[in-house]
């Protein structure tokens, strides 16, 4: 069954973000401390797979998830 939680659109400015980026760019995190923390306890979910990597490139279209938050990257 999909995910009817509703997606929020973030303009990014650009083609790519890295992951740590965009969680405190959107607003979703407000540290880099608490970044790193929420993706190594794999917390954080990109296009609903687990992602442990901070720096991981994010492309437009991407949709991120933390604590029932989902996030879309776009233009």
């Amino acid at each position: 069954m999909p995910d009817a939680t509703p997606i929020t659109d973030v303009s990014i400015g650009s083609e790519g973000i890295r992951l740590g980026q965009f969680l405190k760019f959107a607003g979703i995190l407000d540290s880099g401390g608490d970044v790193k923390e929420a993706i190594i306890d794999g917390f954080v979910r990109v296009n609903d797979e687990v992602e442990r990597r901070r720096g991981r490139q994010l492309q437009l279209g991407d949709i991120v998830t933390f604590e029932g938050r989902r996030v879309r990257v776009c233009v």
